[in-house]
Parts: C-alpha cells; structure tokens; sequence
C-alpha cells in the first residue's frame, strides 16, 4: 500500500508578485486523510457551489472504495461469493481496470489482495506481537492473493474466480486527485494543484506562469530537509515510501512491505520512489509497486516504458539518489 509519503508541494507565491493571477484554495477531510485544493485565476472567487461538490465527489468515491465502511461498494464486492457477479458504479469500475493494468505491467508487484499477508506479518489492524510466520501459514494465505482472480465484464459486472478480498488505498487517493481535476476542469479552471493524502494530480502553470514546483522531501522519521525540487505541469505525482513501519526479531529487520508474489517483506533498501504518469490514480499504484519491486527492477521498467521515476535508497551515509532518463526534465526545469 502506497504510504508514507514525503512530498512536500511549494507554491512559491512571492511577495509583491505582480502578475495578474492570483492563487485561491481551500481544504477539507477525505479517505481518512485530507485534501488541498489550488487553483490559478483571474477571478476573485471561486464559482458557487465548487467547494460543496468537490466534498460530495470525494465523500461519493470514499463511500465506493472504503475498507472501513460495512456498506462501502468494495466491501460489497469483497462478501460476494465466488462466481457471483456484482454491478459496480463507473468510478470503482475504472479503479479496478487500472489496478488491472498496473498488477500486469508490475508482473504482479502491484496487487490490491495482498491484505491477508500484511495481516499475518502483523502490520494489519490486529498486533501480532512481533511475531514471524511459518512457511506454512504464508503458503496457505498465497492462494489468496491474486488480482488475477478477478473479472471484470464489459457491463461493469464484477465476478471473483477465488475467495479474494480487495483493499484499494494504494490507488483510490490517486484516482480520487484525477478526478477532482476533471472536475476543476468543467468549471472552466485550467491552472491547479489537487492533492489528496499527498497523491497530486497538477494541470497548466502556478501563479507566477511558471509549472508547479513539487519538493521530494529527504525520508527521515521527522520531517526531513528537502531532497529534489521538480517543476510538473498537467501530471499526476505520487511517492511512496518505507522506513518507518517496521519490526525486528533476532537481528533481523522486517518490512511493511509485503511482497504478494512471495509473501515475504521486501529485503532491499529502497526508501522512496516518486514517479510521475499522466493521472495520479497510475502514479499512485506504481509508486507502491517499485517499493515491492526494488531499485534495480524500477530503473529497468521506467527505461523499458518511459516512466519518470526518482529513487532514494538507505546507505552507511544516509541516501543515495537516482533517476530513470524520463525523469531528467522534470529536475532541470526546476533549476
């Protein structure tokens, strides 16, 4: 699941700053976290009612995608029994189409039913003492964590082929940015910054004309210095992050982050990955799957598909940072 994260958005509103437009925002509560909403305009006021029926949209998308909700749609999805089919709204459709993708293009590093696993290594709601699972006990939850045992039927029908239960927090905030921008957009706005539970979804310039100036934070179990500015415009941006959700036993330390195809906590020392896509919702779901997959196999996946993705990984001395070629422009248009 898609946590920690360490980005730190910077407006840069200068001031005495005499162009013309002028930034408005405002902020509230969603997903059990919170959002911020930016928008560049020449007008004094944002439009009547845009507050209101950005609450509504997130609050309808958190009412859909909850784990915590009984009556959520997903919970819904996770009770029916297997080969039952279920109708899903639109927005939970295409958040399952594109965990879909991302699950196949990650070669299963991404995978939403991984829950169970996280549970029994004790990083689930329940504390298990700190205790190491047996071979067993993992090879027995495996079966269960599968993303490909899900279909989806072009009519928005959702059927499962195995007793599977889904948790969507890796991708639902992403997806959630995207879709507060889309609607910005019909209210005629094109120059804003979304975040949600620091998933970012940015379109056109900031106030000063310039693209958005987006500072990755150094991991650090306090707020950490800045590490990397980067200018982004109309580009979801998502970071992940894992150093501090941890245990360890007899010298050995375990990781948050499970690995669905293995079932075991990642060994490498990956603090954090940024990567940039053209909706948050992507951004997001492959933020958490280069965690699980580790330096060496995101640089080589970012180079294969011309992903923008920027790596922190722990050493002796403290970070060593690198960069796929895509993500180059990003870094020297903040210079």
């Amino acid at each position: 699941m898609a946590s920690f994260l360490f980005l730190l958005v910077s407006f840069f509103i200068v001031a005495g700053c005499t162009h013309k437009d002028i930034a408005l925002s405002f902020t509230g509560q969603t997903m059990g976290t919170t959002y911020h909403i930016t928008v560049v305009t020449d007008a004094g006021r944002f439009p009547d009612g845009i507050e209101y029926a950005v609450q509504q949209l997130l609050t309808r998308l958190d009412q859909s995608m909850s784990t915590y909700k009984p009556d959520s749609e997903l919970n819904n999805l996770n009770r029916i029994a297997v080969g039952e089919e279920l109708s899903v709204s639109t927005d939970l459709w295409q958040v399952l189409q594109g965990a879909q993708h991302i699950h196949a293009l990650t070669l299963g590093a991404f995978d939403p039913t991984v829950g169970p696993l996280v549970d029994l290594w004790g990083f689930g709601p329940q504390d298990t003492g700190d205790k190491v699972p047996s071979e067993l006990e993992i090879n027995a939850l495996l079966p269960k964590v599968n993303l490909g045992q899900l279909r989806l039927a072009s009519n928005n029908k959702v059927s499962k082929l195995a007793a599977i239960d889904l948790d969507l927090s890796a991708i639902a905030k992403g997806y959630a940015a995207q879709r507060v921008a889309t609607l910005l957009r019909t209210q005629g706005f094109s120059n804003f910054l979304v975040e949600v539970g620091g998933e970012l979804q940015v379109a056109g310039h900031n106030r000063k004309g310039l693209p958005w100036r987006i500072a990755i934070e150094v991991p650090n179990l306090l707020h950490g210095g800045v590490e990397q500015v980067i200018a982004v415009t109309n580009s979801g941006v998502a970071t992940s992050g894992d150093y501090r959700n941890y245990f360890e036993r007899d010298g050995v330390r375990y990781s948050h982050t499970i690995d669905p195809r293995t079932g075991q906590p990642v060994t490498h020392n990956l603090a954090s990955v940024t990567v940039l896509a053209d909706t948050a919702g992507v951004a997001d779901a492959l933020a958490t799957a280069f965690m699980v997959m580790g330096t060496e196999k995101t640089l080589e996946l970012a180079a294969q598909r011309d992903i923008p993705v920027y790596l922190l990984v722990k050493t002796d001395e403290g970070f060593q940072a690198s960069h796929s070629e895509a993500f180059k422009p990003y870094i020297k248009g903040a210079e």
